[in-house]
């Protein structure tokens, strides 16, 4: 009889720059069963693995304020705690575009802590620059652009279920290329290509998810095989980005206006890859930024 190996204690490195959800991200994971501390000295954390309660999963915000960091610190650290028998070490990074962070020091009054008084966008280049490497390694990197808090936690409870072992998730997601590309995505397919149902006027004001939507955009001849043929580089590439220790891939699909094409093609991909039995998220940009606007 086999005995099973312990499940490795899941050290989480949090970080990103200042604006984009760190703490917000340690307060999900706390709910979740992590044990959190924000502003951890770097030099302190081998002290803190070998405290008492070395089985709950900890979670640990890396401030770039903090007199010790260094972004090859931060890198150095996690190569570390992976090379510990018993722990693993995963960077989850918050990332958020410029715009958005200069509005929201902008509307909570505050002062970037790298910026000269009342220059907020030299703190934030400043930040990003010495954050580039540590985002270049993140193992999970979370866009916070369009996101509000109920979205950031769905999506930080997505990739960190408590006491769960690491597995390949995978996002799929829809967007409209006059807003541009999503930030951090993997792969990308561009379904323009395909006959267009804002064309037809009973159709115009409905979405890719409806199902008069879905059988028009399908009904193109050549649907049938851009969509096998996505499916089968998609199940080609997972198993080889699982072998190599990924532990998220974004695939996103776009058309014009994000609303009809590229959502059926998401919603038709992401259902086969969970059927193939992947962890599977679904994200539509522009029809979520609609529904956010008309709530307000």
């Amino acid at each position: 009889m086999t005995t099973q190996e312990p499940t490795p204690r899941r050290i989480v490195l949090v970080t990103g720059p200042s604006g984009a959800g760190r703490s917000s991200a340690l307060n999900v994971l706390e709910d979740a069963g992590f044990e959190t501390i924000d502003n951890l000295p770097m030099r302190l954390l081998p002290a803190l693995l070998d405290g008492p309660d070395q089985l709950r999963p900890l979670a640990l915000g890396i401030d770039p304020r903090n007199r010790d960091f260094t972004a090859n610190g931060v890198i150095d650290l996690l190569g570390q705690i992976n090379a510990i028998e018993g722990l693993l070490g995963e960077l989850l990074y918050l990332d958020c575009s410029t715009d958005v962070l200069l509005r929201r020091f902008s509307e909570t009054r505050r002062r970037h802590p790298l910026a000269p008084e009342d220059r907020p966008g030299e703190g934030i280049a400043r930040e990003q620059a010495l954050l580039k490497p540590i985002r270049a390694r993140a193992d999970v990197l979370i866009d916070t652009t369009d996101l509000n808090v109920h979205e950031l936690r769905a999506e930080v409870e997505h990739w960190f279920a408590p006491g769960g072992a690491r597995h390949l998730t995978v996002s799929v997601q829809s967007f409209s290329y006059k807003r541009g590309l999503p930030r951090s995505v993997d792969m990308v397919f561009d379904c323009r290509f395909l006959r267009n149902p804002y064309w037809e006027p009973s159709l115009r004001k409905l979405n890719g998810t409806d199902p008069a939507v879905a059988s028009h955009v399908r009904g193109d001849p050549r649907y049938e095989a851009f969509a096998t043929q996505v499916l089968d580089l998609s199940l080609l590439i997972l198993p080889a980005c699982q072998d190599e220790g990924k532990s998220h891939i974004s695939i996103a699909f776009g058309c014009t206006g994000g609303q009809h094409r590229s959502v059926t093609l998401a919603e038709h991909h992401a259902l086969r890859l969970a059927e193939e039995g992947w962890q599977v998220s679904i994200r539509h940009r522009e029809l979520d930024r609609r529904e956010r606007k008309e709530a307000e």
